[in-house]
């Protein structure tokens, strides 16, 4: 049978939706499977529109199977006295929902115990789901909750408004936050109004709300989007749509029938900065800009709407918008033309009067401490042959805050620093200090770009490294998932910036100047910096957990050549030869532990006349020809070529593990071959940690 469930809100906020449909999806499916009511990896489908969100699963059972379990109770010797059974046989027997006759003795560890198979019946799928799928619901995971009913306990994103429960054929009653589910939905809120939508089973859920003007297919809706934004977007010549994936999932989940006009707007407002245009029409209005071929604004924009409507509803729609559209472009133009009266060098001293927090002062003093911490980068990067221009980084620094002073980014405020820089560019401020404001604040995620120029990056690692400095100096760590200053975000930053661009800087480098030389604040920073270069390594290279882990025993200092370590072992992992090898560096490590541990100690150096068997010698021999090879390879940077010369050591290791008892009873034969193994690993782990690589096996 299949099963539906719907829940009915008030609008929930379109960030929120695809987190709590997937969450809803999980929490049901598992339920299912839990209580033996589908197979694990049951055929199971979820929707999602702002009003409501569903689960269909397919083949649940009527019922769930008896099941039977083994039930220990009391020991033998208790249960019997002289071959009668005791109280205690009896209690456990009507524990057991069986005679006393039924139970068996059952020899243990612990010796003789009574035991009973107990049969437990299968309860229904009905009985089951309006048990415990209200429990479910409430433990749904919402950034906000609210409270709608005063008195009453229950708390959801956005009031219940209805819900359907089906299986089969049957509506179930599930009982939630004063609602009992039926089989009766509801379409668009204004294009099918009130009327009822009825359902006689599961599989019309979809039909049935598409000839109600719902589409509960989150991609179908997304896909319909694309096509109305091409198609509108058509009837302009030469014209198309600004790709923006981010503005088209959010419409996806503020609409239930969308359909998309075309705006105009006077191009003279042209004359303001494209970031302007843009972030007015697409973070205020949310609206889709419009291009040439060559990529430059034209005067259009593009506005979903939650509706249709004919050509005179359209015409009054449009209307509106471009009538919005126009108040917030004079109003940006007015905030820009009036900004400008005031240079940016006049702000810095108003930066005084805005706190940057309040135990660590003002942004005129955060503006400070980072250009002295961009100075100290600087002349570090500088030792190891990175350039960069030190009277723009030097202007950058200064001024890279002072726009937190102008109209224009109190009013957009997603446009700090991008303002800053395009007001040093219009007031004549060198190039490469504009840019670099403008960057400051990059990459604000792991999708975002990093800064264009080593200025820039400069800038952003100190800004960044400074804040993480400051509020760890006040003990206002990230705490599981509470993270108010967005300090993770902050070191992913750096991370992100370190591996994807030469700035010839290590984690400690930044760890130690922001930390000001305090080494135990140094060392918490370095230890959040390497978590971070874990979760970058992880999430942004998609690299294996064992490989990251192998990968930043060795060394978690240098981000680009961790990664490019990571990636080297990722490359060759797979090969016969490498797992074998890893496999046995693995085994040469617990050796060497076990070794330790049982007092007995390796020479300090090998002693080749003590190697007596072939086999140790051959790998002696073998491993002292590659360690120079190998070390060239690493130096070279040839992480792959290295890990693959390595790999070549396979006969010989695989012949002396066949061969070699390491243990010897020989003191001074063992403490060699500990040695042997002990140098082996030193010259061959300077990439990896192999032991951490999980083999197949």
């Amino acid at each position: 049978m299949d099963f539906l469930f719907e829940i009915g809100l008030e609008e929930v906020p379109a960030r929120m939706i695809a987190g709590a449909e997937a969450e809803l999806l999980k929490r049901v499916t598992g339920l299912l499977e839990r209580e033996r009511l589908v197979a694990a990896g049951a055929v199971a489908k979820s929707f999602s529109t702002p009003r409501r969100l569903a689960v269909l699963v397919s083949d649940v059972t009527e019922k769930q199977e008896d099941l039977s379990e083994e039930m220990m109770g009391p020991s033998a010797k208790i249960a019997y006295k002289d071959g009668v059974a005791t109280p205690a046989a009896e209690a456990f027997a009507r524990k057991a929902g069986v005679g006393v006759g039924e139970l068996r003795t059952v020899t243990t560890a612990k010796g003789e115990y009574l035991a009973a198979t107990v049969v437990k019946a299968g309860k229904t799928a009905a009985q089951v789901i309006q048990a415990e799928l209200p429990k479910e619901l409430a433990g749904i995971y919402w950034a906000k909750n609210m409270y709608w009913r005063a008195g009453k306990p229950e708390k959801f994103v956005r009031p219940v408004r209805w819900m359907v429960a089906m299986l089969g054929g049957e509506g179930l009653s599930v009982g939630f936050a004063g609602f009992v589910s039926n089989d009766v939905t509801y379409g668009h809120r204004v294009l099918f109004g009130a009327e009822r939508v009825e359902l006689s089973a599961p599989a019309e859920y979809e039909g049935k709300l598409l000839e109600a003007k719902v589409i509960v297919d989150v991609e179908a809706r997304r896909h319909r989007i694309r096509k109305e934004l091409d198609r509108v977007c058509r009837t302009v010549p030469a014209m198309r749509w600004r790709e923006d994936h981010a503005l088209v999932d959010k419409m996806t989940h503020l609409t239930e029938w969308p359909s998309v006009i075309l705006g105009s707007f006077d191009a003279a407002y042209l004359d303001l900065p494209e970031e302007v245009l843009v972030t007015v029409m697409r973070d205020h209005q949310n609206y889709f800009a419009v291009e040439d071929a060559a990529g430059k604004l034209a005067p259009y924009f593009l506005a979903v709407l939650n509706t249709e409507a004919d050509e005179a509803g359209q015409a009054v729609i449009r209307h509106g918008n471009e009538r919005v559209l126009r108040a917030r472009f004079n109003d940006a133009r007015f905030f820009w033309e009036f900004d400008q009266r005031t240079a940016l060098l006049d702000r810095m001293s108003l930066l005084e009067n805005v706190t940057f927090q309040k135990d660590l002062g003002s942004y005129a003093k955060k503006s400070e401490q980072v250009w002295q911490l961009c100075r100290l980068l600087l002349e570090k990067a500088e030792t190891r042959g990175v350039q960069a221009d030190f009277n723009a980084l030097h202007d950058a620094a200064k001024l890279a805050k002072t726009d937190l002073t102008a109209e224009l980014v109190k009013e957009f405020t997603e446009l700090q620093g991008v303002i800053g820089g395009l007001y040093a560019r219009a007031q004549g401020i060198s190039e490469k200090a504009a840019v670099a404001i403008y960057d400051q604040y990059k990459p604000t995620s792991m999708e975002d770009s990093i800064p264009r120029s080593i200025e820039g990056a400069l800038l952003a690692i100190a800004d960044k490294a400074n804040t993480i400095a400051g509020m760890f100096g006040l003990g206002l760590e990230p705490t599981g998932s509470k993270d108010p200053f967005a300090l993770r975000r902050a070191a992913n930053g750096i991370v992100k910036i370190l591996a994807e661009m030469p700035v010839g800087l290590t984690l400690g480098d930044v760890a130690f100047r922001a930390a000001s030389g305090q080494e135990e604040l140094s060392r918490k920073i370095e230890v959040f910096f390497a978590e971070r270069l874990e979760f970058y390594l992880r999430e942004a290279k998609g690299q294996a957990y064992d490989v990251v882990k192998a990968v930043l025993v060795v060394r978690a200092d240098d981000v680009r050549d961790a990664v490019a370590r990571a990636l080297a072992v990722t490359a060759v992992r797979g090969g016969a030869d490498f797992a074998a090898v890893s496999s046995a560096f693995k085994r040469m490590k617990n050796i060497l532990a076990q070794a330790a541990e049982k007092g007995f100690a390796a020479a300090a150096v090998v002693d080749v006349a003590l190697l007596t068997d072939a086999e140790e010698l051959a790998l002696a021999e073998a491993a002292a020809e590659l360690a120079p090879r190998v070390a060239s390879l690493r130096g070279a940077g040839d992480y792959v070529g290295a890990l693959e010369a390595i790999a070549g050591l396979r006969p010989q290791v695989d012949a002396f593990f066949e061969a070699v008892m390491v243990m010897s009873p020989d003191e001074a034969v063992r403490g060699n071959r500990l040695a042997l193994l002990g140098k082996v690993l030193g010259d061959f782990s300077g990439i990896a940690e192999f032991s951490e690589i999980v083999v197949a096996g």
